[in-house]
Parts: C-alpha cells; sequence; structure tokens
C-alpha cells in the first residue's frame, strides 16, 4: 500500500473513530466521553497518591486506582455501549498507526551508513550472567571463536577490569573491540575503543539491551549481531561523558555513558542497599519522601541559559529520547545529533501529577530539552546517580558533556531493527498526501 492509500485510511479510520461515538449512542455519546475523562483523572490521581503516600491515603489511592476503571467499563456495560467504546478506541489505534505509516516516507536508516572492512584480530569480552545467560544459550563465545575472534568469557567469580582487558587486547593488536554484556560493561569498553579508534561491537546479550535498540540491533537473536564481524557497515556515534567533583582537569575522574545519567528519585532509590532484595517494597517505601522532597538532596540543573531549580527527576541521554508519544517513549532515533538529551520532571501537587500522567510530554510537569553540557548541582557534596544502570555517589556538581562522533560502531549490514524515523502525526500532513494526486501522493515530490 504506498502513502496515499495508507494516508486515507487513517483519515477514514479517524473519522469513524468520532463519529461511532454519536451513530450508535446519540447524544449520550457526550455522557460517554465526559465519563471516560472523568475515570481517567480520578486513577491518574490515584496513582499519584499512591506513589507520593503512605497509610490510609494510599489505601484509598490502591481502591481508587483499581475502581474508576471498573465503574466506568461497569458504566458503559449498564448501558449496552462498551462495544462501542471499544470499536472507537480500536479504529482510532488503526488511524494513529496508519497516519505514521503514511508519514514515514522512503524506508531509510536515520544514521548514514559508511563501509567497513573485516576485521583481523577482534577481541570480544562476554559476561555469562548478563541477560539470564545469553552467552551460553546462544553459544555466542564458541560462535564468535569460529569467525576468528579472541574470546574472554569473565568469571563472576572473579571480577576483572574489562576496561584494562581491553586495552592489553589493542597493545596486543586488536582492532576491534566488542561486548556480550549489559549498557554499563559495554560503556567501559566503548571508551576504550574510541580513545584508540578502533571499531567497537555491540552484542544484545544484556537484559534490556537500550544501546543495541537504538543501534538497530535483533535484541531476540544477540548471535545475529556477530554478523559485524564478517559483513558489516560503521556508524559513527556520539559518547556522552560524565564528570564529577573538581573533574578531570583537576585530577577527578571522567567516565563514559552510552544510554543515560539519572539524578533524583530513581537514582536515590536504586542506591538503597534494600533495593536488590525487594525491589517494589523498597520502592513504594522510599518515593513518599523523595516525591514530597523531605528527603533526598535538592538539584539544580544548568544547561546554557537554563536553569531549574528542585526538580524530582532529571535524565540526561546520549542523544535525545523520542518523547511525542507513549510508544517512542526510551527510543532514541538518532546516537549522532551532537547534543544531550535532558528530562526533568518537576511535580507539585495532585493537579500536576495527574496532568503529568495524562499528557506526558505536553504538560507543565516535564520539561525536554536538549544541550551540549549540562551541570547538575545540589545542596550536597554528593549526590546519588545512576548511569547506564549502575549505581554511583557522585560529588557534586556533576557535569555531563557529549562528544560527538567519537565511537566507531560495526553493526550487520542486514539488521532487522534499523532505527527508522516514526514522526508523531500531523493530521494536516496526513489530508494532504491523502488528497493529493501524482508525484506528491507517491512520495517523489523532492520539495
Amino acid at each position: 500500500m504506498n502513502r496515499r492509500w495508507t494516508a486515507r485510511l487513517a483519515l477514514v479510520a479517524g473519522v469513524a473513530a468520532v463519529a461511532v461515538l454519536p451513530a450508535f449512542a446519540g447524544p449520550g455519546s457526550i455522557l460517554l466521553v465526559l465519563v471516560g475523562l472523568a475515570g481517567t483523572v480520578l486513577t491518574a490521581a490515584g496513582v499519584w497518591w499512591l506513589l507520593s503516600r503512605t497509610g490510609w491515603v494510599r489505601s484509598l489511592a490502591v481502591v481508587l486506582v483499581v475502581a474508576a476503571p471498573l465503574a466506568v467499563l461497569a458504566l458503559y456495560a449498564a448501558a449496552g455501549l462498551l462495544w462501542v467504546v471499544l470499536v472507537s478506541l480500536g479504529l482510532w489505534a488503526l488511524a494513529v498507526s496508519a497516519g505514521r505509516a503514511a508519514l514515514l516516507g522512503d524506508d531509510v536508516p536515520a544514521m548514514p551508513e559508511l563501509p567497513a572492512g573485516r576485521a583481523r584480530h577482534p577481541f570480544l569480552i562476554m559476561n555469562p550472567r548478563s541477560g539470564g545467560g545469553k552467552v551460553g544459550e546462544f553459544r555466542l563465545d564458541e560462535r564468535a571463536g569460529a569467525l576468528g575472534a579472541e574470546v574472554v568469557v569473565l568469571d563472576p567469580a572473579a571480577p576483572q577490569d574489562v576496561a584494562e582487558l581491553a586495552r592489553r587486547a589493542v597493545r596486543r593488536g586488536a582492532d576491534l573491540l566488542g561486548v556480550a554484556g549489559g549498557d554499563g560493561t559495554q560503556a567501559l569498553v566503548a571508551a576504550v575503543a574510541a580513545e584508540h579508534d578502533v571499531p567497537f561491537v555491540v552484542i544484545s546479550a544484556g537484559t534490556r539491551n537500550h544501546f543495541a535498540m537504538d543501534l538497530g540491533l535483533d535484541r531476540q537473536d544477540p548471535a545475529a549481531c556477530l554478523d559485524a564481524l564478517t559483513d558489516a557497515v560503521e556508524l559513527r556515534v556520539d559518547l556522552g561523558r560524565i564528570s564529577a567533583g573538581r573533574g578531570p582537569a583537576h585530577g577527578g575522574t571522567e567516565r563514559v555513558f552510552v544510554n543515560n545519567a539519572s539524578f533524583g528519585v530513581y537514582a536515590a532509590v536504586v542506591q538503597s542497599p534494600a533495593y536488590r532484595e525487594d525491589k517494589a517494597r523498597t520502592t513504594l517505601e522510599m518515593l513518599p519522601d523523595l516525591l514530597t522532597r523531605h528527603s533526598g538532596p535538592r538539584l539544580v540543573v544548568h544547561a546554557g541559559e537554563r536553569r531549574l531549580r528542585g526538580p524530582q527527576a532529571v535524565l540526561v541521554s546520549n542523544n535525545p529520547y523520542r518523547g511525542d508519544d507513549a510508544a517512542g517513549l526510551g527510543h532514541r532515533e538518532r546516537l549522532d545529533t551532537g547534543r544531550l538529551g535532558v528530562l526533568s520532571v518537576d511535580v507539585n501537587s495532585t493537579a500536576e501529577a495527574t496532568e503529568l500522567l495524562l499528557l506526558g510530554g505536553r504538560s507543565r510537569g516535564l520539561t525536554a530539552f536538549s544541550a551540549q553540557e549540562v551541570v547538575v548541582d545540589a545542596d550536597a557534596p554528593a549526590v546519588p546517580a545512576g548511569v547506564d544502570g549502575e549505581a554511583l555517589m557522585l560529588p557534586t556538581p556533576v557535569r555531563c558533556r557529549i562528544e560527538p562522533g567519537a565511537l566507531r560502531v560495526r553493526v550487520p549490514r542486514h539488521r532487522p531493527g534499523a532505527p527508522r524515523v516514526a514522526p508523531a502525526v500531523n493530521w494536516r500532513e496526513v489530508r494532504r498526501l491523502a488528497l493529493t494526486m501524482g508525484r506528491v501522493a507517491a512520495g517523489r515530490d523532492t520539495r
């Protein structure tokens, strides 16, 4: 189906989603919408109270979170109109999906791909515990060895300095470094690869594999990533760098992050010794004081002329995350923009929290922007931070900066998940595509 017909499908489905309510519910359609909105608002308020309160208020919040949507569904069913609402929601989902597909245009990778030769002495580090044991499950060490790579499988009982292992390999003549493990391990070895300007290979053997996802790698089959050793293209991607206290210029330390560095609520929770034993309980116990600012350092964020005072949470990412819809949250379309992404959450009331839960990136409680350098300070000598999933205590101020094009990443030439630009739905543009004939409708007009 070409873009014109996909756009037409989006328009028809969107109109049908709106029309089905008055067509079958009559004047009651307005009441249907109001009841649905009221239930959604009450549910969102209940979620905020559940996270930010204790005692009987939290118990009431649990009841509200469960009862509000059930009550809405019961009212719809009692009126015999539940099916109408479900059909309307389904049509709207189809309209949004088709609208995005129509605006996507040609299926072109977001980041430029450069030709890459085959490495003569690849060196790979593999963590057998990552991702629940994917290294052993997919026989990654055997397969990589058969392709001519030198492989070091880490011993969980004897912690090793993976950055030093990578440096030694380069000194011995390794012309490619790779990691099968979590994002934190990947960041340590990526720093060495960038330092020596050798290509880096990511093998998606971690639990979440955020970096692998944004590179377009197959997260379900880590063995497919090994194709980067034989038939590869090269991407030039940015690296985030974080320094704390006085910084490296004055004797401090600096480290790389491939995904993000978080400060505030989440970082404080994962810093707790009890978090590993019981994540849910520890989170629920700590969140009320953190969200209401009764505990934890008060953050101040500086980025150019911007200054944010007292946000509950800050996320600084290596390139901005998408935030135009729930489906895009957590995904970076590009890793080569030369900009840090910054997300800051600052909520001071139930109304603001409800707005944040309902509107996401369009709410007042969420600030999103990009910058080349971000400084996170606090009214404390050190702040908890999560750097690519690793819990740290960093002396203030903490400086984050972007290093454009610092890392050469080898990826398989053919990878099913190559990043694609998936824009938010612009209904005016969808309508133009649907109604325009000829070259423009077919996507061949270059204007």
